[in-house]
Parts: C-alpha cells; structure tokens; sequence
C-alpha cells in the first residue's frame, strides 16, 4: 500500500513540476490588437465581429438535427420486423411514428417551421 501511495504522489508531484517548469519558460503572449481582430483579408473589420445571430437560424438547425436523427432510427425499421414479433414491432413502431407526428404537429402549430416571420 505505501509502495501504490509513494508512485502516485511522486506522478503528481512530477506532472506539477513539468506544467510549472513549462508555464515558466514559455513563450509569453502579448495581446497584439491586429492579431486578436478577426481576419478580414488584411483589413480592419468594418464592424464587430461579435454580432448576435438569428434565433430563427438556430431553431432551424435543432430542426434539422432533430428530423436527422428521427430518419436514422427510422431506417432500421424494416430491417428490424423480420427478426422480432410483428405484434410487438407493430406497435413499437406505431407509438414511435405517433410520437413524430404530433411534434411534428406541435412545431407546425408553433410556427416554428414558417420562414417568413
């Protein structure tokens, strides 16, 4: 046991002395305001780079993902039905298609799928 407790203290101890020793003798950054503006072919930004962006893009994109990871547990479906109960995968698949319909549904009622707001 004091064999484990010496190893792990001597790893710690030596891993805090290299990031010590190398924060030490690094190279120190200086805050250069051309090089921490964002590149706009050589030239000063005409405006800041920070702005805010659309929600609207964002919605979209969780959209998106959404409906890609319903396709992709949709795929497998077919496959599925040859190896287990059709009863059972009757069902299971009737729950899951209900389940994407009505959110579906729901972000059509939303509005979250009209553009032109």
């Amino acid at each position: 046991m004091l064999m484990i407790t010496t190893a792990a203290t001597l790893s710690l101890l030596l891993s805090a002395a290299i990031m010590i020793l190398t924060t030490l003798i690094s190279k120190k950054m200086n805050e250069d305001r051309e090089k921490s503006s964002p590149f706009e072919c050589g030239f000063d930004p005409k405006s800041s780079a920070r702005l805010p962006f659309s929600s609207r893009f964002f919605l979209i994109a969780v959209i998106f993902m959404i409906f890609d990871v319903e396709i992709a547990m949709l795929l497998p479906m077919p496959i599925t039905m040859t190896t287990s109960n059709i009863k059972s995968w009757m069902l299971i698949s009737t729950i899951f298609l209900l389940i994407l319909i009505i959110g579906l549904y729901h972000e059509w009622n939303q509005g979250s799928l009209e553009w032109s707001n």
